[in-house]
């Protein structure tokens, strides 16, 4: 018969007294308290008088509620998590054979990163524009930049993530564009836009127009999607941002899933029903170095959105309770000391990714500290997640560490702590009024002030940064943007627009605006503007002129 918690306890102190301390009088810890990354307090030893878990209540099986071991019944065995590296700089002929390069490499889905102007809705001709077209991502003005950016790449045949947030819309509708002159049905098109505005104005600054606006466009992209691009995910609800701004891992859960119920509260509103547009909602986490932490991040994730969709919401259908993820491993924690010391350090991130159930998966390259990855070292983030896959043994089996006591410790604790944040957040009167008092940002501002003052001192150790430095030559062959892609990508710009039917681009937009000084969903009109060959920024124009533009309050 199993042992009670209380004798387990008791024994436990019967080890500490006879066993332990006996030991640490001649040998004392290496520090007075050992914490995870993000602050938790980790004890010396875990059992399961740590735990409170009901297995059938709290665990279960993979692919059924709670879904805390995953969310397919047999993950990885049946296949394997999409290979997804983010790509894109340049003009758009670049981007398309960097993509080539990937998938004849056994990458086995897309991930576009666009150029700060386009991110911001400007052209590349805008004197907003100097100096940034195509350097932290691909420049796309026009559906031309689209056509050939894919071009060559049947998009039926492969899934698409776009890291677009304010202009998603747009990029969205030259994506369905690019797929019809291919004679793809929108309905066959799979992939992500990640059309997350709340950590825009939270964490990452990418914004355009104010909230009400905004969550507009939001939910026209969740309607529409719903009736004509039923495989595609309307949204990556994303914490990777809020955890690059330096939150810690609880607070990456809780305010991304606040995040996602102000999405969903907005969608309700607008009269939608929860299971017409919950399935199709994804989401977006960070992997950082403290690896049993990450994993009980993931699991704590899928159970947490779980519960909040099935007793919040009332959905009724187990696709809607599903927190699918993609996962990229740590920016923030690439340092350019010693830069191949991140290859070890994305290993780490993308391991703990794959046990804590990921749907699909970026590897950062080991120099992207410095510079844009070259080809071979996106090759070796690539061959990355493909060792991991087919040599680690993780993928045999369903969420490995299940029953660890630290894992299902941690688990728990994570889920307690984001729920709070949750609640708290609700007392605000939700995510929206949360961020526009400043909140959101001043927690995320206070732990990473706590973390970087831990490195600062030599608290917390970061190999190569302030232990184990060395005299370095800088790496040599970093990828650089030729400035002459800027003049280049304005003269394609110009020539689209000398040859397009200007009356037709003016009808497309007067149209637009009709639209948005109205009710009705912007996505048919913002596409027939797309397929005028109206520009990124004639489109977010006519927006701006209706919408406004978004200021941070003083209070923030």
């Amino acid at each position: 018969m199993p042992e009670s918690r209380d004798a387990i306890a008791a024994a436990q102190e019967r080890w500490h007294k006879e066993v332990a301390a006996p030991s640490l009088a001649r040998f004392p810890e290496r520090q007075a308290e050992f914490t995870t990354n993000s602050g938790l307090s980790v004890q010396r030893l875990y059992t399961p008088a740590d735990v409170e878990v009901d297995y059938l209540r709290d665990l279960g099986f993979p692919g059924e509620y709670p879904y805390t071991r995953g969310v397919q019944p047999t993950m990885y065995r049946g296949r394997l998590w999409t290979m997804r590296q983010y790509a894109g700089y340049g003009t758009a002929e670049e981007t398309n054979a960097r993509f080539r390069y990937l998938l004849e490499n056994g990458q086995s889905g897309l991930s576009v990163a666009f150029d700060l102007p386009t991110q911001i809705g400007y052209d590349s001709d805008s004197p907003l524009a100097e100096g940034e077209v195509g350097k932290v991502g691909v420049a796309i003005d026009t559906l031309a930049d689209m056509e050939t950016l894919f071009a060559g790449i049947p998009l039926d045949r492969v899934s698409t993530s776009m890291t677009i947030n304010a202009p998603a819309a747009v990029l969205l509708a030259m994506y369905i564009a690019v797929a019809e002159k291919q004679g793809v049905s929108p309905a066959r098109l799979s992939g992500t836009i990640q059309n997350d505005i709340l950590k825009e104005y939270a964490a990452r600054g990418t914004y355009i127009f104010p909230p009400e606006p905004s969550m507009r466009l939001i939910t026209d992209i969740f309607a529409y999607c719903a009736r004509e691009v039923p495989r595609w995910n309307t949204i990556s609800i994303s914490g990777y941002h809020i955890r690059e701004a330096g939150s810690t891992a609880a607070q990456e859960v809780g305010f991304t899933l606040a995040n996602g119920i102000a999405y969903v509260q907005a969608a309700l509103a607008a009269g939608l029903k929860v299971d017409e547009f919950a399935p199709q909602l994804s989401f977006f986490f960070n992997a950082h170095n403290d690896f049993f932490e990450e994993v009980a991040k993931f699991r704590a994730a899928r159970r947490l959105w779980a519960r909040i969709m099935r007793e919040r919401f009332q959905a009724r259908d187990p696709r809607s309770w599903m927190l699918r993820f993609h996962t990229q491993t740590g920016g923030s924690t690439l340092t350019a000391q010693q830069p191949m010391n991140n290859i070890v350090r994305v290993t780490l991130q993308a391991f703990a990714a794959v046990c804590g159930g990921t749907q699909s998966l970026h590897t950062n390259s080991w120099d992207e500290a410095l510079a844009l990855p070259t080809e071979e070292s996106v090759r070796v983030a690539l061959r990355t997640q493909q060792i991991i896959a087919y040599e680690s043994g993780a993928a045999n089996t369903a969420d490995p560490l299940a029953g660890s006591y630290y894992v299902e410790h941690l688990t728990g604790e994570i889920e307690r702590q984001a729920a709070a944040y949750i609640a708290k957040i609700d007392e605000m009167g939700g995510a929206v009024k949360a961020i526009e008092r400043g909140y959101v940002q001043r927690e995320i501002q206070e732990a990473a002030y706590q973390y970087q003052r831990q490195v600062e001192s030599g608290e917390r150790i970061i190999v190569g940064l302030n232990k184990f430095q060395m005299e370095e030559v800088p790496p040599e062959n970093l990828l650089t943007v030729d400035p002459a892609v800027q003049e280049a990508q304005r003269r394609r710009l110009a020539e689209v627009k000398a040859r397009r039917d200007q009356a037709a681009v003016d009808r497309a937009l007067a149209a637009l605006r009709t639209a948005a000084q109205g009710t009705a969903n912007l996505m048919p009109p913002i596409l027939d503007a797309v397929r005028a060959y109206a520009t990124l920024q004639e489109i977010c124009d006519v927006l701006r002129a209706v919408f406004g533009e978004y200021r941070p309050t003083e209070e923030v």
